[in-house]
């Protein structure tokens, strides 16, 4: 599981995907028209090449975030780089391919099929006779023997991180000869091709002590195309060498390094030459387009972007003026500010042309970025109420904000347990609904929520809060209480990249405040009250406890941030409804004679032009008048009380006080909703960090599209390192955006994911990998029949039917597809942005002088 730019994925994915993190290598399968599961929203991007085209020998150095903590892919912190070795040095009985379904990996499996199902099912593997282990033994069914009571969860020494799938094996024994290998089940068990891979020596699995502590820095004996050569820690390198032993096609590389680079110094590590291949992220992708861009300009040319790109001719004149002027103190300031804008332009430079000799390869990640919906406690525990939120959310808007200025399509995913192409998928978000705010508005109003209640001890309530009430965990930086309107920003066209519409820097997109780690309590609008006589400060907030704000952020839903925006308007609260009544009675005279001189007007200056106001728009306004109380109706401009002016819009005045108790007027879009005296608000965390900006962005237009049904939210923006851990995990959260992987195996790898949390014997809650605390019996159920069921029509079926109550429930609204964006260099092939594949380890290499690469596939 992850958030964009920060590294919890990486430690989950070996809990919860075990089946899926090391098998998938490529055997282009096509999908057929009828498919219901459809195609890869987007294909790979690897530069294909015949084995022909490539050259033999060269080292590849591939960048990853760290150096595996262990080489065993059953432990719990088993993370991206062990998938990496392993599926270069191990067995894997199936693979993935383009399309992210299991196919038989033929090195090491001539067949292997289900050829019993009562009393017992059996699977009959039967093993490729030349695939040995690198000391000679051939594989068989001694190490499948050891790899089942190793992960079978009998014997607790052994330390695994899951059992799933294991633990319904009755036995395995050798079958008519040595390559034959059955396996009994105690249980029918329909994802049994997600087992053994990969397949570890029985040397590694034999034993508690081997398996705990053999395998985690070394592999004595392994059966890829390549081999382990070196783990070093000090150059932060694990390096790989052929396989002398490897019976299919040689592997074209000499040699294989994995290379420990963190994210923010890939760009750098590029450029110095120190890799040849490494995931990044946009910005870095901006400056390698940018590189081939300016590649026919000449070394010598002057860059258009970088630290450079802002010194205008001006600048550059008055820059040296100083530099040379009289004022000594400020000429050597800016003659060292010069000195270290030339050395930082080289440099930017210098990167830049070494920059020209990779390319950006793009796909969609197999992985996918949720809004989790907390429903253990608060609000988010009524369903209605969860659902109201999904039903707010735009998630094709939501989609182009990240992968549109990426050029990757922008599809919303229509499931929580497989992704487009893959066997299980559908589309199932139909159980939920699209957006709808109408319906959104009416859910929240039947769980009681309602615009314009009343707001008991809010200003009590606020200085508790921030003055050491806090509740929130180590590592928050930053709350902020969205205020902005539902209907800004909103035109796709305006997506842009990381960070793109978002508000945080904005102080023109709706009111907010932010307190650096404060609990994520603030709330914005005015403490103080104004006399209407004499329109100055009468009162501190201890005097507004008889008062609550209406529509407080006074901007209708359609209006536009700044435009015609209306003062708030303070009244003593004794005299509020009197004044209230009085100004909203003027107000609608005003309105109605405004209206029809405007009318009269037109008329007369715009012959034969229609204009549908007069006598029927007034009767339209008095009806609505009546319905809606004095003065709420008509659009009129009018100094009333403060200076200046102040727009009443149709629907009543936004921003004006009330006594407590009083009604919000029926007609003001998007009020912030009240229930027993207390706001609706939402705890929205959101990671941190510099690689984070896009999540930030889709986070901040999730919090205004909930402002237009209602709810409020208070963004509090924590530390990377904190995030999961005392955040998602700990349940400290509302709303969060994360990422879990997808799998193959839905029915094995999902499960623990959705399933109902129950209570553990020490009265906890046992929520498994259920962050939301979301989950139904019904869904368990389905579950249950789905791993069970042995058709495998009839199993994605069953997924299906799960995904769909999945939906309903609202614990988890799936969003897009994370973008995968690779550096490459341009004559490296069969590598890149795999999309559902793992890499052909033996094809990957550099083209030979004069070869072009094949054109990617489209999946």
């Amino acid at each position: 599981m992850s958030h964009d730019g920060v590294g919890p994925r990486a430690v989950m994915r070996s809990v919860a995907f075990l089946t899926a993190g090391v098998l998938a290598v490529p055997a282009l399968a096509g999908c057929s028209e009828k498919d219901p599961a459809g195609k890869p929203t987007a294909g790979q991007e690897i530069a294909p090449a015949e084995r022909g085209q490539i050259a033999d020998g060269g080292t590849l150095r591939w960048a990853v975030d760290a150096l595996p903590e262990t080489l065993n892919a059953f432990q719990a912190d088993a993370d991206a780089a062990t998938s990496k070795v392993a599926g270069a040095v191990l067995p894997s009985m199936y693979r993935l391919d383009a399309n992210g379904r299991p196919q038989r990996n033929p090195d090491y499996l001539e067949s292997a099929k289900v050829v019993d199902r009562e009393p017992r099912q059996v699977v009959l593997y039967k093993l490729n006779q030349q695939a040995v282990w690198s000391d000679g033994r051939e594989i068989g069914a001694a190490d499948f023997a050891a790899q089942w009571r190793a992960l079978s969860g009998k014997d607790t020494a052994f330390w695994t991180a899951r059992n799933a799938g294991y633990d319904r094996i009755e036995k395995i024994e050798r079958g008519a000869n040595d390559l034959e290998v059955r396996v009994t089940f105690s249980k029918p068990y329909a994802d049994w091709q997600s087992l053994f891979s990969p397949l570890y020596p029985k040397d590694v699995m034999g034993t508690p002590d081997a398996f705990n502590d053999g395998a985690r820095r070394k592999l004595k004996v392994t059966a890829g195309p390549f081999a382990l050569d070196t783990v070093d820690k000090d150059s932060g390198e694990v390096r790989l060498k052929r396989n002398p032993r490897w019976w299919g096609r040689p592997a074209k590389l000499s040699e294989l390094v994995l290379r420990a680079v963190p994210r923010d110094k890939r760009t750098a590590a590029l450029a110095e030459g120190k890799v040849d291949l490494a995931e990044i992220g946009s910005s870095e992708a901006h400056r390698i387009t940018l590189a081939a861009r300016d590649k026919g300009k000449g070394n010598g040319a002057p860059l258009a972007h970088g630290p450079g790109a802002a010194l205008t001719p001006g600048k550059s004149l008055r820059s040296w003026a100083i530099a040379h002027g009289s004022d000594e103190e400020a000429a050597d300031e800016e003659i060292l500010a010069r000195k270290k804008r030339g050395k930082a332009v080289a440099e930017y430079a210098d990167e830049q042309s070494s920059l020209r000799g990779f390319e950006v390869r793009k796909s969609l990640e197999p992985a996918f970025t949720q809004l989790a919906l907390n429903g253990e406690e608060g609000p988010l525990a009524d369903e209605r109420v969860r659902r109201a939120v999904a039903r707010a959310l735009d998630r094709e808007e939501l989609a182009r904000v990240v992968l549109k200025p990426l050029g990757l399509p922008a599809e919303p995913v229509g499931s929580h347990l497989a992704l487009s192409g893959q066997q299980a998928y559908a589309d199932n978000s139909g159980a939920l609904g699209g957006q709808d705010t109408k319906e959104a508005r009416a859910l929240l109003a039947d769980a009681g929520w309602v615009s314009g209640g009343p707001v008991r001890e809010e200003q009590k309530e606020k200085k508790a809060a921030g003055a050491g009430a806090s509740k929130e965990p180590a590592g928050s930086e930053a709350s902020e209480a969205s205020q902005t309107p539902a209907g800004s920003d909103s035109d796709a066209d305006s997506d842009t990249d990381e960070g793109s519409g978002s508000s945080e820097d904005s102080g023109s997109s709706g009111s907010s405040s932010t307190s650096d780690g404060s609990d994520g309590s603030t709330t914005s609008g005015s403490s103080d009250s104004s006399d209407s006589s004499s329109s100055s400060d009468s009162s501190d907030s201890s005097g507004d406890d008889g008062t609550y704000i209406v529509g407080e952020d006074g901007k209708p839903g359609d209006d536009k941030p700044g435009e015609n925006r209306a003062p708030a308007l303070l009244v003593p609260a004794p005299l509020a409804e009197l004044q209230r009544v009085a100004l909203l009675d003027q107000a609608y005279v005003l309105g109605v004679h405004s209206q029809a001189e405007k009318a009269q007007k037109a008329k007369k200056q715009k012959a034969g032009k229609k204009q549908r106001i007069g006598k029927k728009q007034q009767a339209e306004t008095e009806n609505q008048r009546k319905k809606d109380g004095p003065g709420t109706s008509g659009k009129v401009e009018k100094n009333l009380a403060h200076e200046g002016r102040t727009q009443f819009q149709h629907g009543g005045a936004p921003g004006a006080y009330a006594p407590k108790g009083t009604a919000a007027p029926g007609r003001v879009a998007a009020g912030p909703l009240a229930k027993n005296g207390k706001p609706l608000t939402l705890r929205f965390v959101l990671p941190s960090g510099p690689g984070s900006q896009s999540l930030r962005a889709v986070g901040e237009r999730i919090a205004r599209m909930l402002e237009g049904i209602g709810i409020r939210t208070e963004i509090s923006k924590v530390a990377d390192e904190s995030y999961f851990k005392d955040h998602i995990a700990s349940g400290q959260y509302d709303l969060a955006l994360y990422s879990w992987p997808a799998s193959a195996f839905p029915a094995t790898d999902a499960r623990p994911i959705y399933s109902k949390p129950v209570p553990a014997a020490d009265g906890s809650l046992n929520v498994e990998q259920n962050y939301t605390r979301v989950g139904t019996d019904q869904v368990d159920q389905l579950f249950d029949q789905a791993i069970a069921e042995l058709d495998p029509g009839e199993s994605r079926s069953l997924v299906r039917k799960a995904d769909a109550r999945i939906w309903a429930a609202a614990g988890s609204i799936p969003l897009y597809q994370r973008p995968q964006l690779t550096a490459a260099r341009t004559n490296l092939a069969n590598a890149g942005a795999f999309g559902f594949q793992t890499p052909l380890y033996e094809d990957m290499g550099f083209l030979k002088k004069g070869a072009k690469p094949q054109v990617s596939p489209s999946s």
